[in-house]
């Protein structure tokens, strides 16, 4: 995670910029051979992305937040603005396109291992560009989190924040933070074989006064301070692993909740294992707090 000094200042809210995605969640009781049939123990549609899911845990965190991201007018559209109307998620930025499909995600939950195989289909539907986030007052946001998706267009958005926070009063500026914090599969990419490791090999890839943050899985997560300082938590999981499926934008939605509320950067690693090893042990996301 790359963030900009800021504070939270009255109403302001979170916005999370991504993804957001129709998910037609199947578990089983195990996961199923190849060319073989199986019936569920259950199916449900859930809204996701990982935007989108970090939006869900914000608000049920209680912090106001808003969700910009691609729609199209359609079935699972309004079964999407439902839900996050139900969550009360501000979708007020969100760029509808008056063609293309919404991305679809087939997901199997194994009740077994708890372990969440996703199948996206991304469609055509257009990204979000720089001209869509010129709309956006960056006075209403204390931070923005922006998933890692159209990189040429996410880089003018992020120099439009900077030049925002470069006119703007220190207790007004927009924290940025940029997915994925680093994730146990990216930092594998990269050949880092544990998340300490991969904070110091990444840390001269960021720009001064930003944190690194990075989940491992069962082994915790570390983060990299401004000032080189390695902060570490152990995971908190479950009795049961019931369901991974978001745990990852559970963590990020935790840890930026705490950060802004101004919580330390140990106190806000604790908290987003904390919440991301209960949502592993539900299915879903009601119940984490």
């Amino acid at each position: 995670m790359a963030a900009e000094a800021g504070g939270a200042a009255g109403k302001r809210r979170i916005m999370c910029v991504g993804l957001v995605c129709l998910d037609i969640i199947s578990v089983v009781k195990d996961f199923p051979a190849e060319d073989s049939e199986t019936r569920c123990l259950s199916q449900r549609w859930q809204r996701g992305g990982n935007a989108s899911n970090s939006c869900t845990v914000l608000s049920l965190l209680g912090a106001p937040c808003a969700f910009m991201g691609s729609l199209a007018p359609g079935p699972a559209a309004d079964f999407i603005a439902a839900d996050f109307q139900r969550r009360g998620v501000d979708t007020a930025h969100v760029a509808w396109h008056p063609r293309g499909d919404v991305p679809c995600a087939c997901c199997l939950v194994n009740a077994t291992s708890g372990s969440r195989t996703i199948v996206l289909h991304d469609t055509n539907l257009p990204d979000l560009t720089a001209r869509h986030f010129e709309r956006v007052d960056l006075s209403q946001y204390k931070w923005i989190h922006f998933e890692a998706r159209n990189a040429a267009e996410q880089s003018a958005m992020l120099d439009r924040v900077e030049r925002h926070n470069r006119a703007a009063a220190p207790g007004r500026r927009v924290r940025i933070s940029v997915e994925v914090f680093i994730s146990k599969d990216l930092a594998q990419h990269f050949g880092y074989l544990s998340a300490p490791e991969a904070l110091q090999g990444l840390r001269g890839r960021i720009q001064p006064g930003a944190t690194l943050i990075c989940a491992w899985a069962e082994e915790g997560a570390d983060a990299l301070g401004p000032d080189g300082e390695l902060v570490h938590s152990d995971a908190f999981p479950p009795e049961t692993l019931v369901d991974t499926l978001g745990a990852g934008d559970t963590f990020n939605a935790a840890v930026i909740f705490a950060l802004a509320e101004g919580r330390t950067l140990q106190d806000a690693l604790t908290f987003g294992c904390q919440i991301a090893g209960r949502k592993c042990g539900i299915q879903g996301f009601d119940g984490i707090v």
